[in-house]
């Protein structure tokens, strides 16, 4: 795909792995809607985009609302036009144990508020911004790209029963529509970080971060930049389509 011009949504744009993917597009000429629910964060954004030559609009949304998604994309279309890249990246985290017991007695459990917070915006809001993305490109006959975010953490992991849980539901989602969407011309692919250095791993206790690096086979946190640049080689790769890459420093082999 050709990224000069082309209008690409990121949801989660105003920080962290969105606004990466944000400065690596939008430096090869692609024309940005920043889709997030923090409105100074996106205007922060957008702004600094802006001052490196970036054109970078700001849309407020809530991912996992479906009258919310509807009415940001139609606006995207009419401010900036029709979709042909998606990167579907907003996502949130609830972690806890699904039982956490003592002695035989139970303290404490994962709440289904817990459960349903997390599978709202991190796979119901890929299914919701996926519809409308692709649906704009069929309608305007566009060959494009939606690339979701899914992680390492699909296959498994202690304490994350809803993050998991929904990043598998990403990964299979990626396939399904990459099979679906193909006879369009439209291309589904996803990238799985493993442990990134953003906002969300600084908050982390200092002990459990360092013993978190130390399992990395490559000795450090990845960079935003590297989740970027996987997700720059899907929407320029023209035979890329259904797979999900890896990037997460060999922490999975």
């Amino acid at each position: 795909m050709e990224l000069n011009d082309a209008v690409i949504a990121i949801t989660g744009g105003a920080q962290g792995l969105g606004l990466a993917m944000a400065e690596l597009l939008g430096a090869r000429g692609a024309r940005l809607a920043l889709v997030d629910r923090e409105e100074e964060g996106l205007a922060r954004a957008a702004g600094q985009l802006s001052e490196q030559g970036i054109v970078a609009e700001a849309f407020l949304a809530d991912v996992a609302n479906e009258d919310s998604v509807a009415r940001c994309f139609t606006e995207i279309r009419d401010r900036l036009g029709p979709v042909s890249g998606l990167v579907n990246n907003a996502g949130i985290t609830r972690d806890g144990l699904l039982v956490k017991a003592k002695e035989g007695r139970v303290e404490k459990t994962m709440s289904l508020a817990q459960w349903q917070q997390v599978l709202d915006v991190n796979l119901t809001g890929v299914f919701l911004c996926g519809r409308e993305a692709a649906s704009q490109m069929v309608e305007n006959d566009l060959q494009g790209v939606i690339v979701n975010i899914s992680s390492i953490s699909r296959a498994g992991n202690m304490g994350q029963s809803n993050y998991a849980a929904s990043k598998a539901g990403v990964a299979a989602l990626t396939v399904t529509w990459a099979k679906e969407l193909a006879r369009y011309g439209i291309r589904v692919g996803a990238v799985a970080p493993g442990f990134i250095e953003t906002e969300m791993t600084s908050s982390m206790r200092p002990d459990v971060l360092e013993k978190i690096t130390r399992g990395v086979p490559l000795g450090r946190l990845g960079q935003p930049e590297d989740i970027a640049q996987s997700v720059r080689y899907i929407f320029e790769n023209a035979y890329f389509s259904g797979r999900v890459i890896e990037c997460d420093g060999g922490l999975r082999i």
